[in-house]
């Protein structure tokens, strides 16, 4: 027997047996916890292989379900609870654990349907409700076997006018095959945006550390390396592509990643004539020949809105992460030059990535950890949204500081014989941080944070209608 195994007997043993004089029930215990914390991906045509919606759905995962709860497993959530607080926090309580857990260890007993509280609508499979728009690619068709493809789809908006986007989903065609992917913006080229792209030395070495196979980009074995990137402001970064807004990604899909809803009286600017490109990478997984149309759909603001979200993506691009090395440490620093409010923050790494820490340096002097995650899981890449924006002064230093493990003891590693650079493929590395905030405006007061579990309405989108 494991040790693992053990501890689960362990555990499971440990659980409150039902009350002889307590009759919880599904309908009235259970099931309002399910819909907080579990449903937004155990409903029909979701992620999750199971749907929890209703007593005949959820009846035959009883065991199922204690096992994940007594392991922690479920619901997902990886941040330490000692810094920050998040509006989407799937942590259940030990109240709702204890309840959920007398339910299985007793009969099971479904209750009042009258009970029962309103179920969450899906329409048409979509977490933001029905959205004003969706642009979906040409059908892609994988064949049958052959490494992953990483694939970068344009697509017209065909929008005559500006659109401000409130919520944006990312919905895969084809879950079987669709492992992540992102959406951007493509604003129609102009003179300006001619002349930002012309080359100058720096960028020019920055083209040359970087190689390509078919798709998909590398930095060159033998470039420097720089693992503290945090020497000096945007240290690891490429050389001549300082860290700044990615406002042209408007949502992705990642494991354990919500839909993009921006906070109330906050929006995105799709401009009139734009196109979106879709990156995809698709997993052959199945072994036979798949198709897939992946889409967007987008929720329009009703009003301009009185601030513009933002996000910047923070990364060390020149790392070396030595053949076997169980911990091996990558950091990346930035000052920001305006005061700002934070509100989410998104650590990202691929299978070796090990832990990360998002610190800041206050003008002050004070330190303060804003997110730790000392335990990452490729497989659940969670952004998380804060319960109040963080309020940032300008000045304020941040610090990423990430942890790699390509050791064997790392189940996930592909091979921890190979020196690990960064790359796009999953099979090498990236060491980002991604940051969502609004600009702190003076006599404004900041955002509150809109939590996408479960969908929101229109009206919770467009709070003023």
């Amino acid at each position: 027997m494991s040790f693992r195994s053990l501890l689960l007997i362990v555990a499971v043993a440990a659980t409150p047996a039902v009350s002889p004089s307590a009759e919880v029930t599904f309908s009235h215990d259970v099931a309002p916890i399910l819909y907080k914390h579990c449903v937004s991906c155990h409903h029909p045509n979701d992620i999750a292989p199971m749907s929890l919606l209703t007593y005949k759905d959820a009846r035959p995962w009883a065991a199922a379900i204690k096992q994940a709860i007594v392991t922690g497993v479920m619901p997902p959530w990886k941040a330490d609870p000692k810094y920050g607080h998040w509006s989407n926090d799937a942590r259940l309580s030990e109240s709702e654990k204890n309840t959920i857990l007398a339910w299985v260890n007793g009969a099971k007993l479904e209750g009042n349907p009258k009970d029962m509280p309103a179920s969450p609508e899906f329409p048409d499979g979509w977490k933001v409700g029905k959205p004003d728009a969706v642009i979906a690619i040409p059908e892609h068709k994988l064949e049958a076997k052959g490494p992953d493809e990483y694939s970068y789809i344009t697509v017209p908006t065909n929008f005559t006018e500006d659109k401000w986007i409130v919520a944006a989903e990312l919905r895969p065609g084809n879950r079987k095959v669709v492992h992540h992917a992102h959406v951007f913006v493509v604003e129609p080229e102009t003179d300006a945006s001619k002349e930002k792209k012309e080359d100058n030395p720096a960028k020019a070495y920055s083209k040359w550390l970087q190689i390509h196979e078919g798709t998909l980009s590398f930095i060159r074995p033998d470039a420097p390396v720089i693992d503290d990137g945090c020497l000096k402001d945007d240290n690891g970064a490429f050389p001549g592509n300082a860290q700044s807004d990615l406002g042209s990604l408007i949502s992705s899909f990642l494991p354990g990643r919500e839909a993009d809803v921006y906070p109330p009286g906050t929006a995105r600017l799709v401009k009139a004539g734009s196109k979106v490109n879709f990156q995809i990478h698709y997993s052959k997984a199945t072994g036979k020949p798949e198709t897939d149309i992946t889409s967007v759909g987008l929720v329009f603001a009703k009003e301009p809105p009185k601030q513009v979200a933002r996000r910047i993506d923070l990364s060390n691009h020149m790392f070396l992460i030595p053949a076997g090395d169980p911990n091996h440490e990558v950091t990346e620093c930035h000052t920001f030059q305006r005061d700002m409010y934070i509100t989410s923050l998104t650590p990202h790494m691929h299978l070796r990535g090990k832990a990360m820490r998002m610190e800041v340096t206050y003008p002050d002097g004070q330190k303060e950890t804003l997110l730790n995650v000392p335990a990452y899981d490729f497989n659940w890449q969670i952004t998380y949204r804060t319960e109040k924006p963080i309020f940032i002064p300008k000045g304020t230093r941040l610090k990423i500081d990430a942890h790699f493990d390509n050791s064997p003891n790392n189940r996930a590693n592909p091979d921890p014989t190979k020196i690990i650079r960064w790359g796009a493929a999953s099979e090498v590395e990236m060491m980002d941080g991604w940051v969502e905030y609004v600009d702190a405006v003076p006599g404004q007061e900041p955002p509150v944070t809109v939590t996408a579990g479960v969908r929101q309405s229109k009206a919770d989108l467009n709070p003023n209608h």
